[in-house]
């Protein structure tokens, strides 16, 4: 969301969710057909660069907000790693209404994915949903990096270091009750259009996540298994994102 390659600043928004919790978020403007609210992964915010370039590319197809979760950039409160993020979602789906967009599409990744999943299903008033390199389920623990994700969530040690590195804060002591995965709540989505994408060289979570999250869900659906890509934002090309934004498009004018 820079003004590289002919793209405008974004308009800087102020969201505040149903539970008090003030999010940073940014606005590029569209046609007026779709917005694309923009959900991020774990220790990322809607500033860096990879997002920027994200959201860049969505705009081509309608407008897009991107936001900083809670505990995330510039937004208030602490993590809770997917669960009350559904909450900040829902803040930046009423701003898109509120700027006229007659539909409007959340594409989340990793984390944001898992997040855009639950929201669908539970709070539902979106016309799509895109989740790209999300669990199906919480606590993988099945390969190195997600080792490492729980290390930096569950002990205060690794809460202090991604706050330190990242600037990211996390609510400490987990889960009570412990919140429905993506795939007990997918099913909820339909008749809203559902797209799932994985890379069959995720280096977090393989490619059975995405399955499970598939079949969990009912038609519409999509399956999308992208040869040789790796996780999330930082790996997606400006090629799958402009996939992804006519995947968007297309499903909200059915």
């Amino acid at each position: 969301m820079t003004d590289h390659g002919g793209v405008a600043p974004p308009e800087p928004l102020t969201l505040y969710t149903a539970d008090g919790v003030r999010i940073d978020a940014g606005h590029l403007r569209g046609d007026g057909r779709v917005c694309f609210v923009l959900a991020h992964g774990f220790t990322c915010s809607w500033r860096l660069p990879a997002l920027r370039r994200i959201a860049g590319v969505l705009n081509a197809h309608g407008g897009v907000i991107g936001l900083d979760f809670r505990g995330h950039g510039r937004s208030g409160g602490r993590s809770t790693v997917g669960d009350r993020e559904i909450l900040d979602v829902s803040a930046a789906v009423a701003a898109a209404r509120r700027r006229g967009y007659r539909r409007v599409a959340v594409a989340g990744f990793s984390m944001g994915g898992a997040v855009a999943v639950r929201h669908a299903a539970l709070h539902g008033g979106v016309d799509a949903v895109v989740s790209v390199s999300a669990p199906a389920r919480w606590y993988y623990r099945g390969t190195v990096p997600m080792r490492r994700v729980h290390w930096v969530i569950e002990r205060r040690l690794g809460r202090l270091a991604v706050r330190m590195a990242r600037g990211t804060r996390i609510a400490p002591g987990g889960w009570e009750p412990v919140p429905e995965a993506p795939y007990e709540v997918a099913g909820r989505i339909a008749p809203v259009p559902l797209l799932v994408v994985h890379g069959d060289a995720d280096t977090f979570f393989p490619m059975e996540h995405a399955h499970q999250l598939y079949e969990a869900a009912s038609d519409p659906r999509e399956l999308w298994i992208e040869p040789a890509f790796g996780h999330a934002e930082v790996a997606a090309t400006p090629d799958l994102i402009d996939r992804i934004g006519k995947w968007g498009l297309d499903a909200v004018s059915r």
